[in-house]
């Protein structure tokens, strides 16, 4: 619980603003679902055979996997809000069709039969009979909607959409348990009050005007405030994203600072979190971002077209990457830092000081009573495991295991070896040690920040600001960086903002 609360004091702002990710993206969905389905299921009510059919397709689209769904989605409108949306409405649609067309289809035949005795016409007898009576019916298949539009929001964040999900991940990559509580507690804590909400509006006509005109209200204010901010800012927007994780989120809060105070014109959006690999690239190249940090091991194995064999030496590996970047896919590639964000084994450091090791190759005098927590990627991979034992001649147990997880394993003595990234908080936090990679087998991973061509062309400043990070940041910087945020759960801007003006760079 004091860690609970230790990560909810440092980090408010930033769990306010994925609250509100989250609540604005989930009645976005919520409105569009209703202004859908309601008005169907009003149309159909009285024509059962079409009826049917629509409702054989909203149930189709229940079926779809989520993040399939999002996955489909991709290709043709992007990442971020606009996939998170559409697929949510579609979520949310059958609960509320279902309900509407049932509803208004069961009604008592006599009472029908009452009205147009009477002479009511259509409208009327829908505005004054059918709604009311169907009013209750149609509210529970509203609730039904918003829970499971809530719910399903958390996964926006593997697309870039924010909200309350970043945190769900950020726990599970890191085993972070105060993440997790706060993602998930959240969630569930504002499905709670809006059907709370919905509860208060369906007790009578009056709590339902209220409601509807503060929202209402609320909308606009909303919207005019927007509009309002794009007619007065007259400066640029540059927006920058960054991985999963704490060390891209230090380092894009370091662009952000730097090319603030040397561009005034510039404003910077950040959006932290933002998703794998594979979806910044494509995010950079189809402009929905313009900057993020990326590793030249990565570009070289993973992002370029024709891969080719990665040089050990860094300055090498980062040129070879540069060209294939500018050729395949006109991006700039800037100057990278000093550190490397590379695989490395780790043991604890009496372990090491009683086994005399000191170096991968001493590994393998010791086999018989090695046992070692990989990642499942890097066990299976042969710029991992599969290659390693072969150039150091190992062959000890292994044990695969989730990645925040392997750390756990030898903290606690049931593991003696694991892999890791060579600026890991956790290797401080469980007094371990990397061996040192004598024969040079792992390929260098220098990070550096990544940007269209035309964009840098476009903008020299941002340029020359984001360089002044070239050759800076040793590991043991950025390991002492992303402890701080990690494990003493420290703003990631203020530990940034922290670096730079240590070594005079603002």
């Amino acid at each position: 619980m004091s860690e609970l609360l230790n990560t909810f004091a440092a980090q408010r702002g930033e769990i306010m603003q994925s609250l509100g990710e989250h609540l604005l993206l989930s009645m976005e969905a919520l409105l569009l679902a209703c202004l859908i389905a309601v008005p169907l299921g009003m149309m159909l009510a009285h024509t059962k055979r079409a009826g049917e059919v629509v409702f054989q397709i909203t149930s189709i689209v229940q079926t779809i996997p989520s993040l399939a769904l999002l996955a489909l989605l991709i290709p043709f409108v992007g990442i971020g809000t606009a996939p998170a949306l559409i697929a949510l409405t579609a979520y949310g649609v059958m609960p509320i069709y279902q309900n509407t067309y049932s509803a208004l289809r069961n009604l008592d035949p006599n009472l029908e039969e009452a009205a147009d005795a009477f002479g009511l016409s259509r409208w009327r007898k829908l505005t004054r009979l059918e709604l009311p009576l169907a009013w209750p019916m149609i509210l529970s298949g509203i609730s039904i909607s918003l829970v499971m539009i809530i719910g399903t929001a958390t996964l926006a964040a593997m697309i870039g959409a924010g909200g309350l999900g970043t945190y769900i991940m950020l726990g599970i990559q890191q085993n972070n348990n105060s993440y997790l509580l706060i993602g998930a507690g959240l969630s569930a804590l504002l499905t709670l009050a809006m059907s709370a909400l919905l509860k208060f509006m369906s007790s009578s006509k009056k709590h339902f005007g209220y409601v509807a005109v503060f929202l209402t209200v609320l909308a606009l204010a909303a919207g005019v405030w927007q509009g309002g901010q794009l007619f007065v800012s007259k400066d640029e927007t540059v927006v920058i994203a960054g991985k999963l994780g704490s060390e891209p989120d230090i380092l894009i809060n370091m662009y952000k600072d730097l090319i603030e105070k040397d561009n005034p014109e510039v404003k910077v959006t950040l959006k932290n979190n933002f998703g794998g690999t594979s979806f910044l690239f494509n995010a950079l190249k189809t402009r929905k971002i313009d900057i993020y940090p990326e590793f030249t091991g990565t570009v070289l194995q993973g992002l370029a077209k024709k891969p080719a064999a990665t040089p050990h030496d860094p300055a090498k590996a980062y040129q070879l990457a540069k060209k294939l970047l500018a050729k395949e896919d006109q991006l700039t590639y800037l100057k990278p830092m000093k550190y490397q964000n590379g695989y490395g084994l780790a043991v604890k450091q009496a372990f090491a000081e009683k086994y005399h090791l000191r170096k991968l190759s001493d590994l393998r005098e010791h086999n018989a009573i090695l046992t070692a927590a990989f990642d499942p990627d890097f066990a299976s991979q042969q710029d991992g495991y599969l290659g390693l034992k072969k150039a150091y001649g190992l062959a000890f147990k292994i044990k695969t295991m989730e990645p925040a997880l392997r750390y756990k394993a030898i903290a606690s003595g049931k593991v003696n070896l694991v892999d890791g990234y060579t600026t890991d908080p956790e290797i401080k936090q469980y007094g371990l040690t990397f061996l040192t990679d004598d024969r040079k087998f792992f390929p260098p991973y220098q990070g550096a920040p990544l940007m269209r061509e035309d964009f840098s062309k476009k903008h020299p400043g941002v340029v020359k600001s984001l360089n002044k990070l070239a050759g800076k940041i040793t590991e043991a910087d950025m390991q002492e960086m992303n402890y701080q945020v990690s494990v003493k759960h420290q703003s990631a801007s203020k530990v940034a903002r922290a670096y730079l003006l240590k070594h005079g760079l603002l």
